[in-house]
C-alpha cells in the first residue's frame, strides 16, 4: 500500500476441477440482507432488491447516522484516519468496525446501537488507520441460542484475528486466546505500523482465511506476505501458504521465523467459490515496490490472481498480471466471480480489475483466459543499472484499457497559462512515455499512477447480464529513485516522515508523490476519476462518465466537472442503479447502470471513500442504502466518523 503526505491535497499452471455449476441466484425475494464485505462472497457487489429505481430515487433521504467517535487528524497519531468500511447485516443486525478497529453492531433500520467492541489497538504508531469490514461464521454444530454459534469474525492493525459473540460482541472464549489469534507468529520482527489486517477474512466452510496488509517500501527483508487458513471454531492454524516457489522457503524455526521475509503480501479482499472449494488471492508486490534487483525470482507470485484449496491452502493455480512488478501495481481489487456466457454455455469466471486500468477475465476453476491475453513489449530503456525488466507484459485483446496508455507533455493541464506551462515542464523533466516505463534516478512520470486505475474498490457485476462498472483513479504519480549513498546529503536531518521510502537493504531509497499543479489539482488533464461501464461479454466499454466535482479539491469559488481521484467503490442493484461515493468531493451519487446517466446526488459531511451496501428486512420495510463518509489522510480529505442510511420517505416505500 501507497504512504503519501496526508497534507497532500488530492492521490497458469491450469489444474481441471471437476465440479457441478452454482445454484442461479433467487432475484425475486422482497427481503435482502448483506452478509459479506462485497456483498457475496465472490464480491459482485450486487443486490436483489428493487425498491429503489429511477423513478424514485431522488426521493431518498437521510434515514440515520451513527458517529463512533473513533476518527482523529494529524494531531491524532501518524496519519489522519480513514473510514473505509463496508457494513454487513446479518440475521437482523448491521456489523461495521473503524479505523481503530472498534466494532459496533447497530439497528440496521434505527442505527441504534445493540453493542460495541473495542480490542484497544495502540494506533500512534500506524500510518494506515483503516477497517474496511468485518467477516460472519455459524457454527452449525453448535445448539440454537449458544454462545458464540453465530460469531463476528475481525482482523486488527496490529495483527490479531478476533472471533466475537455475534449477539452480545464478547470474545469467544473457545477461539485462540480467549478470542484473539496473534498473526505475528513466525513471522520475525516488526515494526510498529508495518504488519496487519485492513480488509475483512474470507469464510468458506470452516475455514478463516487472510492476508496481510505490509508496508513495503520500508525494507527488503519486510515481514513475509504469507496467507493463512484457520479453524473458525478454535482458532487453530489449518494451513499456511508461502509466496514462494518450495527452493525459496525458509527452514522452519530459523530464528523464529516461519515464512520467508520480503515475499509479496495480499492486503485485499479475497474472494472464494464454495462449489469448487477455492479462495482467490489478489496478490501485492515483492518488497520494496518499486526495485527489484535483489529478487532473483522472488517475485514469481507477486501482483497475480493466486487459487488456492479453501481446506488444505495447495496451490490450484496462479495467473501473473504483471512480471517483475518495479510500478507498484499490485492487484487491489477483489476478483469478482461471475458466469461467462460461450457458446457451449456458461463458464464459472472471474474478472479481475487491476491499477493499469485492465480486466482480465479468466476461467476460475483453471485460470486460463476466457478473453485471450497476448504478451506485448513494453519499455525497456531508462531503468536503473543494476534492474532486470520483463521485455513483455500481459495485456488482455478485449476491452480496452479502461486508463490511458501513455503520458506525454501534450496531456499537462493547468488552470490558466502559467499553471499549465508548469505542469507540462515537471513531465518534461521528467522521465515519460507508455505504461511500463521503468522508475530511474532522473524520476519518472507513472501513468497509471501508484493508485491506479482501479483499486481496492473493486468493480460491480450484474450477474444476470455480465455488466460491469467500475471507478477509475486518473493521477500522475513522480517516482524517483535516489542512490542511498546521496542520502544523507540531501536529507542531513534524516529522511522525512513522508514521501520519502527508505528501501533499506537496496541501492536507493524512494521518493514517491502524485504531482500536482500550484492550485491543489493534478497536472496531468481531466477527467481524473470516471465511472465506467463495460459489457463483459462483447467485451466492449458501454458508456463512460465523469465521476466527481472540483467543488472539495480547492477554494475556489467555483467547482467543474473534473472528475476527482477515487478511492471506494461501487454497489449495483435490481432496481437498475449504481450507487458510488468514492470522490474527494462531498457526495453519495446513483447512476443508470445501462447509460451511466446520474439520477441522484447527496451531499455528505465529508468525502465517502468507501463501498457502499444496501438490504432491506421484511416485505413492509425500506431497503436502506449505507455508506460510510470519513474522509482519506491519503487523498487529504477531512477525516470523520459519519456512517449514514438513506432510504425512501415511509409513505414512498410503500
Amino acid at each position: 500500500m501507497p504512504r503519501i503526505a496526508p497534507a497532500l491535497v488530492l492521490t497458469l499452471v491450469p489444474i481441471f476441477i471437476a465440479c457441478s455449476p452454482p445454484a442461479p441466484l433467487d432475484y425475486s425475494g422482497p427481503v435482502a440482507e448483506w452478509h459479506e464485505y462485497g456483498g457475496d462472497k465472490g464480491g459482485q457487489r450486487f443486490s436483489p432488491l428493487d425498491q429503489i429505481k429511477a423513478e424514485n430515487v431522488d426521493d431518498l433521504e437521510v434515514a440515520w447516522i451513527h458517529r463512533s467517535g473513533d476518527w482523529y487528524g494529524l494531531e491524532g497519531g501518524i496519519a489522519p484516519t480513514s473510514f473505509q468500511t463496508t457494513p454487513i447485516v446479518v440475521d437482523g443486525t448491521l456489523y461495521y468496525c473503524t479505523p481503530r478497529n472498534r466494532v459496533f453492531a447497530l439497528d440496521p433500520e434505527t442505527g441504534d446501537e445493540r453493542w460495541v467492541y473495542d480490542p484497544e489497538v495502540d494506533v500512534s504508531r500506524i500510518y494506515i488507520t483503516n477497517c474496511r469490514g468485518v467477516s460472519h461464521w455459524v457454527d452449525r454444530q453448535a445448539p440454537a441460542g449458544a454462545a458464540c454459534r453465530s460469531r463476528i469474525i475481525t482482523g486488527t492493525l496490529d495483527a490479531r484475528l478476533i472471533a466475537l459473540d455475534a449477539t452480545t460482541g464478547q470474545p469467544c472464549e473457545d477461539f485462540g486466546r480467549n478470542g484473539h489469534v496473534d498473526l505475528s507468529e513466525g513471522i520475525g520482527d516488526i515494526a510498529p505500523g508495518e504488519y496487519g489486517v485492513t480488509s475483512a477474512p474470507a469464510i468458506v466452510g470452516n475455514r478463516i482465511i487472510t492476508g496481510t496488509m505490509v508496508l513495503d517500501n520500508r525494507r527488503v527483508d519486510a515481514p513475509g506476505g504469507v496467507v493463512r487458513g484457520y479453524d473458525a471454531r478454535t482458532g487453530a492454524l489449518a494451513w499456511a501458504w508461502d509466496p514462494v516457489l518450495p527452493e525459496d522457503a525458509v527452514v522452519t524455526g530459523t530464528d523464529g521465523v516461519q515464512y520467508r521475509r520480503g515475499t509479496t503480501n495480499a492486503w485485499t479482499t479475497l474472494s472464494a467459490d464454495p462449489a469448487l472449494g477455492l479462495v482467490y488471492v489478489p496478490t501485492g508486490n515483492t518488497s520494496p515496490d518499486h526495485y527489484g534487483g535483489h529478487r532473483k525470482g522472488l517475485d514469481h507470485f507477486s501482483s497475480s490472481v493466486v487459487a488456492l484449496n479453501a481446506e488444505t491452502g495447495k496451490l490450484a493455480w496462479h495467473f501473473q498480471a504483471v512480471h517483475h512488478d518495479i510500478w507498484d501495481y499490485d492487484l487491489p481489487s477483489q476478483p469478482t466471480l461471475f458466469d461467462f456466457p460461450t457458446p457451449e454455455g456458461p463458464v464459472p469466471a472471474l474478472v479481475q480489475p487491476t491499477k493499469m486500468g485492465l480486466l482480465f477475465v479468466l476461467d476460475r476453476r483453471t485460470g486460463e483466459p476466457l478473453i485471450p491475453i497476448e504478451e506485448r513489449p513494453v519499455p525497456q530503456d531508462g531503468a536503473v543499472p543494476d534492474e532486470t525488466l520483463s521485455p513483455t507484459q500481459p495485456f488482455p485483446v478485449r476491452p480496452p484499457s479502461l486508463h490511458p496508455e501513455s503520458l506525454s507533455p501534450d496531456d499537462a493541464h493547468g488552470f490558466g497559462i502559467i499553471d499549465k506551462i508548469l505542469c507540462r515542464r515537471t513531465i518534461e523533466e521528467l522521465q515519460h512515455g507508455p505504461i511500463y516505463t521503468p522508475p530511474s534516478t532522473k524520476g519518472t512520470a507513472m501513468f497509471p499512477g501508484m493508485l491506479g486505475g482501479m483499486n481496492w474498490g473493486s468493480a460491480t457485476v450484474d450477474p444476470r447480464t455480465g455488466f460491469l462498472v467500475v471507478n477509475l483513479h486518473r493521477v500522475m504519480t513522480k517516482v524517483r529513485l535516489i542512490p542511498q549513498a546521496e542520502i544523507e546529503e540531501i536529507y542531513p536531518d534524516g529522511i522525512p516522515e513522508y514521501g520519502i521510502e527508505p528501501q533499506a537493504g537496496t541501492p536507493y531509497a524512494l521518493e514517491r508523490v502524485p504531482v500536482y499543479s500550484i492550485f491543489g489539482a493534478p497536472c496531468n488533464k481531466p477527467p481524473w476519476g470516471e465511472l465506467v461501464g463495460v459489457d463483459l461479454a462483447k467485451g466492449e466499454i458501454a458508456w463512460r462518465t465523469t465521476l466527481g466535482t472540483s467543488r472539495d479539491m480547492a477554494p475556489w469559488p467555483f467547482w467543474l466537472e473534473t472528475g476527482t481521484p477515487t478511492l471506494g467503490g461501487p454497489l449495483t442493484t435490481a432496481g437498475g442503479l449504481i450507487f458510488i461515493g468514492a470522490t474527494t468531493d462531498f457526495f453519495i451519487r446513483a447512476f443508470d447502470q445501462t447509460t451511466g446517466e446520474k439520477l441522484w446526488e447527496q451531499r455528505l459531511p465529508t468525502s465517502a471513500h468507501a463501498t457502499p451496501m444496501t438490504y432491506r428486512l421484511g416485505a413492509d420495510a425500506r431497503q436502506f442504502v449505507v455508506i460510510a463518509a470519513g474522509g482519506h489522510g491519503i487523498l487529504g480529505t477531512p477525516p470523520g466518523d459519519a456512517l449514514m442510511a438513506f432510504a425512501l420517505p415511509e409513505a414512498a416505500a410503500n
